[in-house]
């Protein structure tokens, strides 16, 4: 594709991306996605299904609405990545004192795999904050947390 691309294409496309926090944010979550999927591939978790479950496990129990605020998801991706899980038995969804509010939990067996599922992530995610050094680690995750305040108080 930009073999083709006249160069100077080439350079106002990389001039205009290469700054961009959506481009770069969104190209280093596509990268690191990756980078999880692999290093959970033995557990048949990907890394958004993990997330999702240790996510709810740290809750306990959520609706479908704050698991949704929690995760930065909306309901239909939400209800998209529960499915599998659902269907393997990972996570229940209840029925609740108001049928609307339908608290959604992970199971004994989603307990289980998330256990097994830990030292992966954590080989994974210890190599990444190795390599970057604790300092860096800690600059970037405080960036991230102000994107994302900045993002959620709303666009411009």
């Amino acid at each position: 594709m930009f073999k083709d691309m006249p160069k100077e294409n080439l350079y106002e496309f990389a001039r205009q991306a290469i700054p961009c926090v959506g481009f770069n944010t969104r190209r280093a979550t596509r990268l690191v996605t990756q980078y999880y999927d692999k290093a959970l591939a033995p557990t048949g978790l990907r890394s958004t299904q993990y997330s999702l479950l240790s996510g709810l496990s740290m809750l306990g129990e959520a609706s479908m609405q704050d698991l949704a605020f929690v995760l930065a998801m909306d309901r239909t991706t939400l209800t998209r990545n529960l499915s599998p899980l659902l269907k393997k038995g990972l996570v229940k969804v209840s029925v609740g004192s108001d049928r609307r509010a339908r608290p959604i939990t992970v199971t004994p067996k989603g307990k289980t795999v998330l256990e097994n599922a830990f030292p992966y992530w954590q080989k994974a995610q210890a190599h990444i904050v190795e390599t970057l050094g604790e300092a860096n680690w800690d600059q970037m995750m405080r960036g991230l947390h102000q994107i994302s305040m900045i993002v959620e108080e709303g666009a411009p």
